[in-house]
């Protein structure tokens, strides 16, 4: 064992290869010509939304990217690498909780998960004992480390959860534990120092069903209906080496069957678009083993062909613990720490304690002022953004409509005002050629009857003017 910092923030841990990128010749590059510049056939990039203008703006961003090819090693693909050594020198914790009916195998199950002796081995009590007559609540904590990275390590069990005749509200003490944890984070995040915040909110509840074989009993449901909304659910058929196979499998399809009646939701592994078939498949198999039907043991016991298992000897043979075939104890294992920890505490962090962080304050009457502490959504401050951009356009449309109508209004004015000279000058001129023209016709017709033409003294000439 070794001590671990009670200020550990939990880190996902990720490793990259540090070998550096392809060497181009550093021209830049949208997405539709990356293929086109890697010798490949382009690959135009899609745009899909049920709103036009979110598509309009989205497909606009897109083109807005300039990707640009590398002349040389930078160095910051060797960021996840940053993260992995920040991570395992904080190092981790994770909080886990066992709820179920004394007798199921929870302690056992823990230590065979972690591969340690979390919880010692139990006294039997003599019958003369008084029982306790509340549902307690007991916490362990332990640090342990494997090749070279710390967890802090805490199992909360539940100790008299089933065990009385009256079992009423025993759910109870469970619910106002995990909601406690929730205060003393929230109280913890109010402070004006924040930088060692402990996380001891739940991250998971593994959930023992009584290997019945029928289906969940009123208390399993009630339990389950109280704390799906808090917890991330994980339902376990314990001691599931006292059913057949067949048994097993009717008996997983029941209590599913149960749970989607009654609408609980239970953990399920999250789903990412950049994950390979592998993770995919990987996932799809652990989910189908939910609820998982698990063995619990802590020594190891020789098979008949002479290897040494984890396990339990029964008459007719060996039940391995670590072996798919005989129970489900790997996918469990696999799911709550190899693959899915991380996940499980985001959950918990993202989603849980949030919803319960916004009961609690709006409970208290505190109000979000838009005025301090703003919190901002990106894709709606993009949006504000673009409808004032917009509404700023239109107006400045309308004042250039406005200067070009003015504009074009005076210059009709001017031509009519010019067209309406040139009518009147025009008028003018035809009506002096008319009277010259009477003019000359009155003198020819004098000249052709031989009277006589007035004096020439008297007119010199005539003009058209």
């Amino acid at each position: 064992m070794t001590t671990a910092s009670n200020g550990a923030s939990p880190i996902d841990t990720m490793s990259a290869s540090p070998s550096p990128p392809a060497v181009s010749n550093g021209s830049p590059y949208d997405e539709t010509n990356y293929g086109a510049a890697n010798g490949e056939a382009p690959v135009p990039q899609t745009v899909s939304s049920s709103n036009p203008k979110a598509a309009a703006q989205a497909a606009s961003d897109m083109r807005n990217i300039v990707r640009r090819k590398l002349t040389g090693y930078v160095g910051f693909a060797n960021l996840p690498n940053q993260w992995h050594r920040k991570s395992v020198r904080k190092g981790f914790n994770f909080n886990v909780m066992v709820v179920g009916e004394s007798g199921l195998g929870k302690s056992t199950l823990v230590n065979t998960l972690f591969n340690t002796s979390l919880y010692p081995p139990k006294e039997r009590k003599p019958p003369s004992l008084d029982l306790q007559k509340t549902v307690s609540i007991q916490s362990i904590s332990a640090d342990i480390e494997e090749n070279g990275v710390r967890l802090r390590l805490t199992v909360v069990d539940t100790p008299g959860f089933g065990d009385f005749i009256n079992n009423d509200e025993s759910w109870d003490p469970i619910v106002k534990n995990i909601e406690q944890r929730f205060d003393a984070y929230l109280d913890a995040e109010n402070k004006v120092n924040r930088m060692n915040i402990v996380d001891n909110r739940i991250h998971a509840v593994v959930f023992f069903i009584q290997p019945t074989g029928h289906s969940l009993k009123p208390l399993d449901v009630e339990v389950m209906r109280k704390l799906h909304t808090k917890v991330n659910l994980i339902p376990v058929i314990a001691k599931s080496d006292t059913l057949t196979d067949e048994e097993i499998t009717a008996f997983k399809h029941r209590i599913l069957a149960d749970i989607a009646h009654h609408q609980i939701q239970i953990f399920e592994g999250p789903r990412y678009e950049l994950d390979d078939d592998e993770t995919i498949a990987e996932n799809n198999e652990i989910m189908s083993k939910v609820p998982f039907a698990v063995v619990g043991a802590n020594s190891e016991v020789a098979t008949a062909d002479g290897r040494k298992v984890r396990g339990r000897r029964y008459p007719w043979g060996v039940i391995e613990v670590d072996n798919e075939e005989h129970c489900d104890f790997v996918k469990l294992r696999q799911m709550l720490i190899r693959t899915h920890m991380e996940e499980l505490k985001e959950n918990t962090n993202n989603f849980l304690y949030e919803n319960y962080r916004s009961d609690k304050l709006a409970a208290m009457g505190v109000q979000q002022d838009s005025s301090v502490f703003k919190e901002v959504n990106p894709a709606v401050k993009q949006e504000e953004e673009r409808s004032l951009h917009e509404a700023k356009l239109q107006k400045m449309e309308m004042e250039m409509k406005m200067v070009f109508q003015q504009k074009v209004a005076e210059k009709e004015s001017k031509l009519r005002q010019s067209e309406e000279e040139l009518y009147a000058r025009h008028r003018e001129m035809k009506e002096q050629l008319d009277r010259q023209r009477s003019e000359l016709e009155e003198k020819k017709t004098r000249i052709e009857q031989g009277r006589p033409v007035e004096k020439e003294t008297k007119r010199k000439g005539f003009s058209l003017r």
